[in-house]
């Protein structure tokens, strides 16, 4: 099996938190220091860590401590301690040969007249070339530090109108820049890391200061990486800068994929801390494990050739060794308005109208699971509005339509507005990448004039979908799983659907007979 790395970036990415989340999931800190110290730089900065809380989850926290601002730092230590470094971070490209009042990605200031005095040389790409071909670093470190580097260079210059070659970095941003994207590609080799993955990535919002002034965030640099690489973003509704160029150019050069986590077995979780303390806790989830194909044996679990007979039946169903016939649960198994739509694989998790279901009061163990799966934690948007002049017929439509664009779930519930007046809150569930593409279905579709969002967190079951054989036809069976115990089976209701429709009976009927078959197969 390959060795994945996923990297979940709720309040985006930067070097120094790659460097965090490895350093948390086993990397030794001596390791890096002493690969980076082949580089010649070394006179240059010092680096440590440090365990920290985010909204109380504890992190690790990485630090790398220019040299040449010991002495600045140490007279603004309580102002240092307070900024971000996603916020703080300035485009590394400096075109001119002058030094520019900016702050760097770990939040190191200078004021113009100490920028001036500054006598770190500026380092243009083939420098930065010369440098990591000249560090005997480990093959793959080698050729992932030179793509980064010229990917963010390409970036750089593309804004600015000029060739890669032609970008100088400036001489904090680069200093920086190679300890962050030298270190957290040996980060990876030490630990092994076949393939990378990437979550969605926040915008962020606001602005930031850099050597040319104040840019708005996203800055140029990242806008123009996402753009070359498809990136899915979305807003988060934190207003900081929270993908930097170093972070977002290590993620397009390594990802070999956005979105979602890939099928995986977790072997460690790496926690990477930003500075500031913001409505969610600041940290880069890295996870690492083997690719999972599939995570569990096909059919339940079961090893070939076995029966899986369960130990104990659903809601007073059949004793062990009898044909299971198992009750019919409430409305299919669906809570009233869930849409679903099979066939669903199993990767990522995620089902259409899966934030409300009927679950049968069951634990079926997993006969021959390899390793438990934890439930899952993911970030979702809640989107609400309401509406008291609207057609019955077109809050039907708005459903169809949230769903086509991505909505997890819709619902809405009666409400009185002012005046008296009889209304519906209705509410979307949507992960934050389809945030944007809801709120404008809503705003096309419904005379609202405002739509209220937060972002929440949800722990959901690991679910796969199987298929069954019936006498009328395959069902797909939605299968939900806590650990190594099955805690839900449910037929998928259109397929029942379109079989009783077809054969003129009763949709409970091939519910129950495609649950017997998962049973009994």
């Amino acid at each position: 099996m390959n060795k994945i790395a996923y990297f979940e970036c709720p309040t985006g990415i930067a070097g120094d938190m790659c460097l965090g989340a490895l350093v948390h999931a086993g990397v030794p800190l001596e390791y890096l220091i002493e690969k980076l110290h082949l580089l010649g730089i070394s006179t240059e900065y010092q680096l440590r860590t440090e365990l920290v809380h985010r909204n109380t989850q504890q992190a690790t926290k990485f630090h790398v401590d220019l040299i040449a601002d010991l002495p600045k730092k140490a007279q603004n230590l309580a102002a240092d301690s307070t900024l971000d470094p996603s916020e703080t971070e300035s485009p590394t490209f400096d075109r001119t040969h002058h030094h520019h009042h900016h702050g760097d990605e770990h939040s190191h200031h200078h004021n113009a007249g100490e920028a001036e005095t500054s006598h770190t040389p500026h380092r243009n790409l083939p420098e930065i070339e010369r440098i990591i071909l000249c560090a005997q670093l480990p093959a793959r470190v080698e050729a992932w530090s030179l793509a980064v580097f010229r990917k963010l260079a390409e970036a750089e210059g593309a804004v600015h109108g000029i060739g890669p070659e032609e970008v100088y970095f400036h001489e904090v941003g680069a200093t920086d820049a190679l300890v962050d994207i030298i270190g957290t590609c040996l980060g990876l080799d030490w630990l092994d890391i076949d393939e990378c993955y990437f979550s969605a990535m926040p915008t962020g919002g606001g602005t930031v200061k850099a050597a040319h002034g104040i840019l708005a965030v996203p800055t140029p640099a990242v806008m123009r990486l996402w753009e070359m690489h498809q990136v899915p973003v979305y807003s988060n509704g934190i207003d900081r800068e929270l993908c930097t160029p170093t972070g977002t150019a290590i993620a397009c050069t390594l990802a070999s994929g956005f979105g979602p986590p890939p099928s995986m077995q977790i072997q460690a979780i790496g926690l990477g801390a930003g500075s500031r303390m913001l409505a969610i806790p600041n940290i880069l989830r890295l996870w690492i494990g083997e690719k999972a194909t599939p995570p569990y044996p096909p059919q339940g679990g079961k090893v070939a050739g076995e029966k899986a007979t369960p130990p104990y039946p659903p809601q007073g169903g059949k004793v062990a060794g009898e044909k299971a016939t198992p009750p019919y649960p409430p409305q299919g198994g669906k809570v009233a308005g869930e849409n679903s739509t099979p066939p669903y694989p199993p990767q990522g998790g995620k089902i259409r109208g899966g934030e409300g279901e009927t679950a049968i009061n069951s634990q079926l163990p997993m006969p021959d699971a390899r390793c438990p799966m934890p439930d899952s934690l993911e970030t979702i948007m809640v989107l609400e509005t309401q509406i008291d002049d609207l057609s019955p017929q077109a809050i039907a439509y708005v459903f169809d339509a949230l769903f086509v664009c991505g909505a997890l779930d819709v619902f809405t519930q009666p409400i009185v507005m002012k005046k008296s007046r009889l209304g519906v809150l209705l509410t979307v569930i949507c992960h934050p990448e389809h945030q944007a593409a809801c709120e404008t279905t809503i705003f096309r579709e419904t005379t609202t004039l405002g739509i209220r969002r937060s972002t929440q967190q949800r722990t959901i079951l690991h679910r796969e979908i199987q298929k069954v054989q019936t006498k009328y036809g395959p069902v797909h069976i939605k299968v939900a799983k806590s650990g190594e115990m099955i805690t839900n089976v449910q037929p998928e209701y259109e397929d029942c659907a379109e079989i009783a429709r077809l054969n003129n009976i009763s949709w409970r009927e091939v519910h129950r007979l495609a649950l017997q078959s998962w049973y009994e197969g």
